[in-house]
């Protein structure tokens, strides 16, 4: 016993202990992940893929959108900031398509198809798929991937010039400003006072100041006071549209970041590495690195030459090129930002989350609940339809119980009417005056009964009797059948009500692609079997209470209309007995004794007795007759299985209420 706890305890320390997540949005998704995936929610394909996504979404870098009119620089401020050209320049707006800048472990470009085909590039090919003087309609957008520090954790997004000759270009660029973590806004210093400018922000910038970061480029083609001038004036002009604006020169900072020791150096690196693997492809078969001494050598000779080489020219114009300012405002306005605004946003997509798939199970529910509604409205006018039947059919049984006791009437009138008179002789012994026995006959008028006659009349001669019984047994087997409909008719109220349900929910489906599969199939499966699981056991009841019907009506009918001849036969033999027990009384003391004659009520009360009426009686038409007593046993038995049913339905509702609680919960904790 001591050795089964230890493995218990053991199983919980290791297995059951809470699993504890990072205090960041990761953990957090992480977190929501691991309660909605769990495997009583029947979790589908799609809601375990926009988990991954939002995973990815969080752990992605904020993006920037670069955004400004044709000729503001953008490309050229862009390969300032990744210290390379890799974005083409030119007079006319050749950026004609939406490029992401993403980082990636080599240099390469990624054209996106409009008819969801990929293509990868060389990071030489860009101008021919972003030039718009070239055939480049097909391609929805570019990805370039570039291996550098900066963009691991910012992702830029070049966009179309906003006085692009092309609508759809713009508005691809007013789509992409709702989604981006900032916007920088890029223009000629020359230019941000046009009013042409205010225009084109007060369209597109107003809603979006708290993330956007206005760029005056050019600013080494000014003085000083032009720069100072110009940068007062639109801190004023356009402060409804951005948080903080920086002079800049984009070509300062791009010449002087080439030439920077640390690009200058992962320059090299990449340009050894593209070598050796170069090297390594044609030499194969080299068993050492001979192959790639000469070219190790002149790499450690230029890496030597960049340390001594004396870049304080470079720097300065880095300087003065107030770059830095703009990477300062990305990394301490910008970030802190985005990184609030993404925790939010996914937040709430995860409460979204959350109320959808509510959403989804209260849909279920509902299935469940209108059941329910059917099952406990109907019981009423159930139980009314079976009282029904019985009034209905109460007064087809009096009136077969009035042709029985007319057939009783029947065969005790014609008993009656054939109980006739005879002459007999009855001898008295007599004592005479010598003390002698003498025997004396006298005649008298007697009775008896003619059995020919009754029977004659009754069941021979017209059949009469037979006529009449089998008239009432008509009557009754037709009640019978009619009580019989009835009662399925009665089955039949709940069958179409609950049909009437199936019908809409028998193809039920999700309407959003993150519910359960599952959860929605089991649904169906158990519209789809409502008969088996919900319908049968009433329909086997009523089937019962109709065999019930039938084996009474049987039994009844069998008893009655099958040995009524025997029965006549064996209550004129009563009445005849009867008859001669009275004679033989009368003969014995004629002073003493009158001759019995039997009365009709008398010979009915017999008649009556050998059909056993008063059964036929309880049968038919008293407080309790067979037909009361099927009507109240399907009634007590419909509300049993109604229970049953009602029951089983709350049980199964009862688990996607708690389902729906549970994710509730979720919801709550976030």
């Amino acid at each position: 016993m001591r050795y089964l706890q230890a493995i218990v305890q053991e199983y919980k320390e290791h297995y059951l202990q809470e699993e504890v997540f990072e205090t960041s949005i990761s953990g957090e998704i992480k977190r929501i992940q691991k309660a909605l995936l769990d495997e009583k929610f029947l979790p589908s394909v799609g809601l375990k893929t926009l988990f991954k996504k939002l995973l990815r979404r969080s752990k992605y870098p904020m993006e920037i959108a670069i955004v400004g009119q044709f000729s503001s620089g953008k490309s050229t401020f862009l390969n300032a900031l990744l210290s390379k050209d890799v974005l083409p320049t030119g007079i006319t707006p050749v950026t004609s398509k939406v490029n992401f800048i993403n980082y990636g472990e080599e240099y390469k470009l990624k054209v996106h198809y409009n008819n969801g085909a990929n293509e990868f590039h060389s990071l030489e090919m860009i101008s021919q798929f972003t030039d718009q003087r070239k055939a480049v309609k097909d391609i929805k957008y570019l990805t370039l991937y570039a291996p550098m520090e900066i963009l691991k954790d910012i992702s830029f997004v070049d966009t179309p010039g906003l006085n692009s000759q092309s609508l759809e270009d713009t508005q691809t660029t007013k789509k992409i400003l709702r989604d981006v973590d900032g916007i920088i806004w890029l223009t000629l210093i020359d230019n941000a006072a046009k009013e042409s400018e205010a225009e084109i922000l007060g369209e597109f910038l107003e809603n979006f100041a708290d993330k956007s970061l206005c760029v005056l480029n050019q600013k080494d083609k000014f003085t000083p006071e032009e720069v100072a001038t110009t940068l007062a004036y639109i801190q004023e002009r356009f402060s409804p549209f951005f948080s903080h604006v920086i002079p800049i020169s984009a070509k300062q900072a791009l010449d002087s970041r080439v030439n920077q020791k640390e690009v200058l150096i992962e320059n090299a690196l990449c340009s050894l590495q593209k070598k050796f693997k170069n090297s390594s492809i044609s030499n194969k078969e080299a068993q050492n690195l001979s192959f790639f001494e000469n070219d190790f050598a002149q790499f450690s000779q230029t890496i030597e030459d960049i340390t001594q080489h004396d870049n304080s020219n470079d720097e300065k114009m880095m300087q003065d090129s107030n770059i830095a300012e703009v990477l300062h405002f990305l990394e301490h306005t910008i970030r802190p930002r985005a990184i609030e605004s993404k925790a939010y946003a996914i937040k709430k997509d995860l409460r979204s989350i959350c109320d959808i798939l509510i959403k989804e199970y209260e849909t279920i529910l509902g299935v469940y609940e209108s059941l329910l509604l059917i099952l406990r409205t109907k019981e009423d006018e159930i139980l009314k339809a079976f009282d029904a039947v019985y009034a209905k059919h109460l007064k087809a049984l009096t009136l077969t119980f009035e042709q029985i006791d007319s057939i009783m009437q029947t065969i005790a009138e014609t008993m009656y009417e054939n109980i006739k008179s005879k002459s007999a002789l009855r001898y008295e012994t007599q004592t005479t005056l010598f003390h002698k026995e003498h025997v004396q006959s006298h005649t008298y008028e007697t009775l008896f009964i003619d059995d020919e006659a009754i029977m004659q009349k009754l069941f021979y001669e017209n059949a009469l009797i037979d006529k009449q019984i089998k008239a009432a047994i008509a009557h009754l087997r037709n009640t019978e059948l009619q009580s019989s409909e009835d009662f399925t008719k009665v089955f039949q109220i709940l069958k179409n009500a609950v049909k009437s349900w199936q019908e809409p929910y028998e193809l039920i489906k999700k309407n959003r692609e993150i519910a359960s599969d599952l959860e929605f199939a089991n649904t169906r499966q158990f519209v789809a079997k409502v008969y088996e699981n919900i319908i049968l056991a009433y329909h086997s009841a009523i089937l019962g209470n109709i065999a019930a019907l039938h084996k009474k009506f049987a039994f009844f009918s069998g008893a009655f209309s099958f040995s009524y001849m025997q029965i006549t036969e064996v209550s004129i033999f009563e009445i005849k007995e009867n008859i001669d027990r009275h004679i033989k009384i009368y003969e014995s003391d004629p002073l003493k004794y009158s001759l019995h004659i039997p009365t009709l009520s008398s010979i009915l009360e017999t008649v009556k007795k050998n059909f056993k009426f008063e059964k036929m009686e309880t049968f038919l038409v008293s407080r309790r007759n067979y037909l009361y007593k099927t009507v109240e046993t399907s009634k007590e038995q419909f509300k049993e299985i109604n229970t049953e049913q009602i029951n089983y339905v709350i049980s199964k509702k009862q688990l996607f209420t708690d389902k729906i609680k549970a994710i509730q919960e979720i919801q709550k904790s976030l």
